[in-house]
């Protein structure tokens, strides 16, 4: 979020700083009766529809059954009844009630829309304003329970990658930078989540529109890269997701947008939130046309809209900047995820009603409810001890420092300018693939060719993507034009197979090609070909 004196605010899930966030019933089939006209050629033994003495239709009354010339001599206090059986009204009571927590479930889960690992949090205000907010056009197929390895693309795929934007909006000045900018990934297989904060100053370079800092390039999209009838907002959303996928190494499979307005509502309405603050904090400045003083002490502290968004903004007094704003938000992120989630907020149908309408004009996103749906249900079974808070500065891993270039300070990779070798290698580790992760295969990598050090490099990307590589070695024999691929699983590790027979462009085989390779304990066993550093240089 952005600096108060400055006044500068900050894709294909229906998943921010926090100034700015990231069924039905089955249908019954119904027999056809019979014309009447054929009722009496019906087999006399086969109960006939309509029949209820039959167990599971309904009993008469246990009275007499009375003549229409005896109706009127009945007394008026009498009633003639059909009364179930009270195995049927237990069913039907069962069935009611099963009903009604279906509907609930979904009230819950579709309108409500919680999408709040870490402080995605969402929710549309009725048909309309779920259209509105959950507009769909993103996609994961993570998100579906027993994918077939074949459709996915490739390692990353195995995590739901969620971009959480957060901008100033209408009102604010540098309303469309964002300086909200967190990667909320999320792996249903293993049920663990992660908040990866990208520093608002990294810098950049987008080609034919020049060098930036990364909280501009979405303006940047939505002014002058809008294709034939995009709207502009996609314009920026799909140029800042393609120069994230560059610069991290990880795929983008959803996005949430929201503005200050959305944030400090969400956060009113459910409450206030409590966080429990590792460093005191006191800023005392100008902000939104007054002066206003932040006062945190550590320990438990509560927050209300207004105090929570000046608390994930401020980076003032914070020895590391931006930096220590970015941990703040997701502190932020985390507590309004336990408050969203708690009995008392979505369970209250006041509250919901107010969540609803308080985003539907502040949030936007590529989410469909049914996938919003699906995040719900995993993220109700992900403890918040399985929620990793990644930073690219944060020790001992810190992979960038801050620079000045031209004028302007900004944030490189400690590698060097525009080098993000480093950064993918450590956000593909942090963020594993789940199905990598689940399967966790072992794999020997052997140099079938005569150019030097080509096992090592395959080794060290095949790593980078969270893979396990016991040996590197030079094959016994020389010469191989295409790479083996040499599956020891028959099958079992299917995620693993799948993936990389898609990075090698080869299909598994199941003997080994050469028996004077000893595989060992390893599940699978590459031996490369010259088509390896084709590859590699591609």
């Amino acid at each position: 979020m952005d600096n108060f004196k400055r006044n500068t605010p900050g894709k294909r899930s229906s998943g921010s700083s926090v100034d700015g966030f990231m069924g039905g019933s089955r249908a019954q089939r119904v027999g056809r009766t019979r014309p009447a006209s054929n009722l009496s050629n019906v087999d006399s033994k086969r109960p006939a529809i309509g029949d209820f003495k039959r167990k599971d239709g309904f009993y008469g009354t246990s009275k007499p059954s009375l003549s229409p010339s005896e109706w009127s001599k009945s007394s008026d206090k009498e009633s003639i009844k059909l009364d179930m059986p009270e195995a049927s009204k237990r069913k039907k009571q069962h069935e009611h009630k099963r009903h009604n927590k279906q509907i609930l479930r979904k009230a819950l889960s579709s309108l409500v829309i919680v999408f709040l690992l870490s402080g995605g949090y969402l929710f549309g205000k009725g048909y309309l304003s779920l259209l509105k907010v959950f507009r769909g056009g993103g996609d994961a197929l993570a998100l579906q329970e027993g994918v077939d390895p074949s459709r996915l693309n490739g390692e990353g795929d195995g995590r739901v990658n969620v971009l959480l934007l957060g901008r100033g909006g209408a009102g604010h000045a540098g309303a469309d930078l964002t300086d909200t900018i967190i990667v909320a990934s999320i792996d249903p297989v293993n049920k663990k989540a992660a908040l990866l904060s990208i520093p608002r100053d990294l810098y950049v370079d987008l080609g034919d529109f020049g060098e930036m800092k990364i909280n501009s390039v979405f303006s940047t999209g939505k002014n002058y890269d809008v294709k034939d009838n995009e709207d502009p907002d996609d314009a920026g959303i799909r140029l800042l997701e393609s120069t994230l996928e560059e610069t991290i190494g990880i795929p983008i499979h959803y996005h949430v947008m929201v503005d200050f307005d959305g944030f400090k509502q969400a956060i009113d309405t459910v409450g206030g939130i409590t966080i429990d603050v590792p460093e005191e904090l006191s800023v005392y400045e100008y902000y939104r046309e007054s002066n206003y003083t932040l006062d945190v002490g550590t320990g438990q502290e509560s927050f209300d809209g207004e105090r929570g968004l000046a608390f994930a903004r401020t980076r003032k007094t914070s020895p590391r900047g931006d930096f220590d704003r970015a941990e703040r938000q997701r502190l932020v992120m985390v507590a309004l995820k336990d408050k969203v989630f708690s009995a008392g907020t979505y369970g209250n149908p006041l509250t919901i009603n107010q969540l609803l309408g308080d985003l539907g004009d502040h949030v936007s996103s590529n989410f469909k409810t049914e996938e919003v749906l699906r995040v719900y249900e995993i993220m109700q079974e992900t403890p918040n001890n399985e929620i990793a808070s990644v930073g690219l500065a944060d020790g001992p891993n810190s992979f960038v420092t801050t620079s000045n270039i031209g004028g302007l300070s900004v944030v490189i990779p400690r590698a060097g300018v525009f080098e993000y070798d480093e950064i993918k290698n450590f956000v593909r580790n942090a963020l594993r693939d789940g199905f990598l992760a689940n399967e966790n295969a072992s794999v020997d990598v052997y140099n079938g060719t005569f150019v030097g050090g080509l096992a090592g490099r395959t080794a060290d990307e095949l790593k980078s993507f969270g893979y396990t590589v016991n040996t590197i070695a030079d094959a016994p024999n020389k010469g191989m034009v295409d790479t083996i691929i040499v599956d020891l699983t028959n099958g079992e590790k299917k995620y693993t197979k799948a993936y990389l027979e898609k990075r090698f462009g080869v299909t598994a085989v199941n003997r080994m090609p050469d028996s004077s390779i000893d595989p060992g304990g390893a599940n699978f066993v590459i031996i490369l070909g010259e088509n390896e550093e084709r590859r590699l240089e591609n």
